[in-house]
Formats: structure tokens, C-alpha cells, sequence
């Protein structure tokens, strides 16, 4: 019997840094178990080259990762969504479109890297410290029973790992 693959969205307004490296670590820690996948509002229609280096820094594939619209995942040929997290708070307060699958959503916040004051080492160490807050929240994510969690439950069980920090 096949296993079911769950497919999730990361949402920020720029998609080029934080929803970027949620999506190549749920791809990664998802063990086939997810599918996962990023967008923006706003795309910059650049990936960060500090998220690029992080990715890489800790062995993640990156070549595949791009900036791109959330209007892709709201066409009726996009694939039908379970989870969309957004992952920065200007993505949550925006009217967001209408995704295919009904999803479970939640906001998974978390101060932008690539707005950190300071030299070089600095805006590193920031993106450094976002990765390993998202792969946290993943870890908790993926961990969770999803197949025998009702919806009200999974719904509050994401949302209290969006209200989490990594200690």
C-alpha cells in the first residue's frame, strides 16, 4: 500500500529566504513523507545567496530552489495543497488566495535574516540561527501523528509549533 504524500506551502512575501529553506528541509527531513514548496506574494525572483550558502553549509540540495508567486499554487492545475505555513508576519496579514485542497494553515513567524544589522559574519550568523528555527518547527512537524489527528486537533497542533522557539 502507498503511503500518502502530504504536500505543503511556505509562504513569505518575498520567497527568497526563509519559506526557501523551509521548503528545501521539508523536502529533505520529509523522508517522502512531504512535498514541500515555497512562494511568495512579492517574489524577489532572486533566492538569497546567504539561504544558498546555509542550504549547502549543511549538505541540502539548492539547485532546484527558485523565487516565484504564490499564484502558481492557486491555479486549478497546481497540486492540491494539505498545509500552507506562512513563515513571515507581512505574508500572514495579507489576503491570501484560495488554495486547492483546503490545507490546514498556520503562521509560522520568524524575523527575516535578511534584514539582520552588521558585517558579513553577522547576517551569516542570522541566517544560520533562521535555518535552525525552521528545522526545529520541521522536526516538531514531521513528528507530529498527522493520519490520526482529526482536523481541529492537527489545525491547533501547527499552529502551536508556529508559537514555539527553539530552546
Amino acid at each position: 500500500m502507498q503511503k500518502r504524500v502530504y504536500k505543503v506551502l511556505f509562504v513569505c512575501t518575498g520567497n527568497s529566504a526563509r519559506s526557501i529553506m523551509a521548503e528545501a528541509l521539508l523536502n529533505q527531513r520529509g523522508l517522502g513523507r512531504f512535498r514541500a514548496f515555497s512562494a511568495g506574494s512579492h517574489p524577489t525572483g532572486r533566492v538569497n545567496p546567504l539561504a544558498i550558502a546555509v542550504l549547502e553549509e549543511a549538505g541540502l540540495p539548492t539547485g532546484e530552489l527558485r523565487s516565484k508567486s504564490w499564484d502558481e499554487f492557486a491555479r486549478p492545475e497546481a497540486p492540491s495543497l494539505d498545509f500552507v505555513f506562512t513563515v513571515c508576519d507581512s505574508a500572514a496579514g495579507e489576503a491570501c488566495p484560495v488554495w486547492p485542497g483546503k490545507p490546514v494553515t498556520a503562521h509560522w513567524g520568524m524575523p527575516d535574516p535578511a534584514a539582520a544589522p552588521g558585517d558579513d559574519q553577522a547576517r551569516h550568523n542570522a541566517f544560520r540561527g533562521t535555518y535552525l528555527a525552521i528545522d526545529w518547527r520541521i522536526g516538531l512537524f514531521t513528528n507530529l501523528p498527522i493520519e490520526k489527528l482529526d482536523e481541529l486537533t492537527l489545525t491547533r497542533q501547527v499552529a502551536q509549533i508556529g508559537r514555539q522557539n527553539a530552546s
